[in-house]
């Protein structure tokens, strides 16, 4: 890849990086079992035409999951994103999707003893994501992954302090979860971690580097900014009315 990923082609790195644990097709819809994995890897997005696609038979398929009625509005989806309004459903949690290319990032050498990649993650990596709300369901999304994969660590003042999770899809390796300790924060484990990673993906034949952020994480927006990283795209969720996302 010589150019920028496009957020299109983003949107299939997410899947792929970050996956469901199974996919079916229900009329003009891709309906995600996200066995509580979050929203990534649970709304249904159109495979059809917005304008006759049914989304009574889209709730019906996320009802039966026992998930909540969730649908990811992508570019160029305006249409479906006016019917959802239209039809009760309130937007949520906007995203900022960010890429750069690996060479922006490996530059310099990292802080020695500092970062690193594993995989599978230790108990402590487990422990810091769980303090971030990220419990069981979203690692055994990370398990899924059959692309080249792995965990970051990240210490500071000599104890564990940061922990993600990256993996490349297509040449692209894109950072999910990554979680900092309120005592190590404005530490510089974001932007450590963020480079490790790049260093990492490329021994793995990557070439580029995304991530993804809500556009309400000022700290995480601020910081892959400050890093070169451009945004090439966003999305949004729509969830009805008075509804929990599960």
């Amino acid at each position: 890849m010589t150019g920028l990923p496009g957020i299109a082609e983003l949107y299939a790195v997410t899947e792929a990086t970050w996956p469901p644990a199974a996919t079916r097709q229900v009329g003009a819809w891709t309906i995600r079992n996200g066995q509580g994995g979050g929203k990534r890897v649970s709304a249904a997005t159109l495979a059809g035409d917005a304008q006759t696609a049914d989304l009574a038979e889209a709730e019906a398929a996320m009802q039966a999951l026992g998930q909540s009625s969730l649908f990811m509005l992508r570019d160029g989806e305006g249409v479906l994103d006016d019917r959802l309004d239209n039809a009760g459903y309130d937007v949520i949690d906007p995203v900022n999707a960010y890429a750069c290319p690996l060479d922006s990032l490996t530059g310099a050498r990292l802080p020695r003893v500092t970062t690193f990649d594993i995989w599978e993650p230790m108990a402590i990596q487990l422990d810091i994501w769980k303090a971030g709300g990220i419990g069981p369901a979203r690692i055994e999304v990370m398990r899924r992954v059959r692309e080249p994969k792995t965990t970051l660590f990240g210490r500071h003042d000599n104890r564990p302090a940061a922990t993600g999770f990256v993996a490349v899809h297509d040449g692209v390796a894109m950072i999910h979860a990554l979680e900092v300790l309120a005592r190590a924060r404005r530490a510089g484990m974001g932007r450590n971690l963020t480079r490790h990673a790049a260093h990492w993906a490329k021994t793995q034949g990557a070439t580029h580097l995304a991530v993804l952020c809500t556009k309400a994480n000022t700290g995480a927006n601020a910081l892959y900014a400050s890093l070169g990283m451009t945004l090439v795209g966003e999305y949004h969720y729509r969830i009805k009315k008075d509804a929990s996302p599960r």
